[in-house]
């Protein structure tokens, strides 16, 4: 199986890479193969609202010339795919919403009988980390990401999220058990 990961956080070796690397770790020992983009690594403007990839009906189009249509052919041609964020004012960071707002070029006929979308199918799972509880604070995250999986036809396999934790060495067996559970969900065991 292939994995594209989307590694979201800003922050290099803080709790989302941290437990990302551990899902990433635990699949690579299972002989499956790990494609992860460092959102912050590359260049992905937001969306600029132009409408021009509603004219573009064979591959997910845009007018701008950045990377953010190199990623969307990763995410693509992979079995799933994981989108990893620390949790920002009760949603994802920055760079990561630059991203999935530009995910609006993947989906053609929104609205109408010809509903398509280049990621169709596709199993997604959300991984969260956030300082503070779940509930009235990374909740409402996954509503948005139930949201635009809707809109991309994709497939929820699950929210994992990991509240509580403030540096990577203080997060425990409780983080590393919603990990796992990622780890159940992609692999669908």
């Amino acid at each position: 199986m292939k994995v594209t990961t989307l590694f979201g956080g800003p922050r290099k070796r803080g709790n989302t890479e941290t437990a990302l690397g551990w899902f990433e770790e635990d699949l690579e020992n299972r002989g499956h193969e790990i494609d992860r983009i460092n959102v912050v690594d590359v260049d992905v403007r937001g969306c600029l609202g132009c409408g021009t990839c509603y004219e573009i009906t064979d591959k997910p189009g845009c007018v701008q010339k950045d990377d953010a249509p190199g990623i969307f052919e990763r995410m693509m041609a992979a079995d799933a795919v994981v989108y990893a964020t620390p949790l920002y004012c009760w949603s994802f960071s920055a760079q990561l919403k630059a991203l999935i707002d530009r995910h609006i070029c993947l989906v053609k006929g929104y609205d109408t009988t010809a509903h398509k979308s280049f990621i169709e199918g596709k199993r997604t799972a959300l991984l969260v980390t956030c300082g503070g509880p779940i509930e009235e604070n990374a909740d409402i995250i996954g509503v948005a990401f139930d949201r635009q999986n809707g809109f991309c036809k994709a497939q929820t396999i699950g929210h994992y999220i990991i509240p509580e934790c403030t540096v990577p060495a203080d997060m425990g067996q409780s983080a590393r058990d919603v990990v796992n559970k990622l780890v159940q969900g992609v692999l669908n065991e």
